[in-house]
């Protein structure tokens, strides 16, 4: 296979994925429900759960503008691919792409870091063990393994 044929598969591949997560945004990714099985699942307390939210919609704000650069950057992609653009300007593209993916990644990580701190150390331990079944669920390793 070619070069040019791996990066269309590769950029075609990162299409579909960034359009699933906008997918997910849009029509079913639910922000208090995420708040909603955390308190459940890990037995927050009142305060765990207004810091949380707080966490969570300062998190989502900052988040806003660079889901709009996402936005516009799949859609130049998209244009790109269309438009039969060299292999270097859709790597260009592909990782400005990812270094908006990486900031939103950043911000999130940033958001549960400060919940994870507020956590008792029970509370902790079940985080870390959801967490376990996540990696698990996904095929992946955990971070501490």
């Amino acid at each position: 296979m070619n070069f040019k044929k791996k990066i269309y598969g590769v950029c075609a591949v990162g299409l579909l994925a960034t359009g699933m997560l906008f997918a997910a945004r849009e029509h079913g990714f639910n922000p208090q429900r995420r708040l909603d099985f955390l308190a459940s699942r890990l037995n927050l307390t009142d305060a765990q759960k207004a810091s949380a939210q707080t966490l969570f919609n300062q998190s989502q704000e900052a988040a806003k503008p660079i889901r709009e650069q996402l936005r516009q950057s799949h859609q130049a992609l998209a244009a790109a691919i269309k438009a039969g653009k060299s292999d270097e300007e859709l790597t260009q593209l592909s990782q400005q792409q990812s270094a908006l993916v990486a900031q939103l990644t950043s911000i999130r990580a940033k958001a549960f870091a400060r919940l994870y701190a507020q956590l008792t150390d029970e509370q902790k331990q079940k985080a870390e063990q959801m967490h376990e079944r996540m990696s698990q669920r996904w095929g992946r390793r955990g971070v501490s393994q």
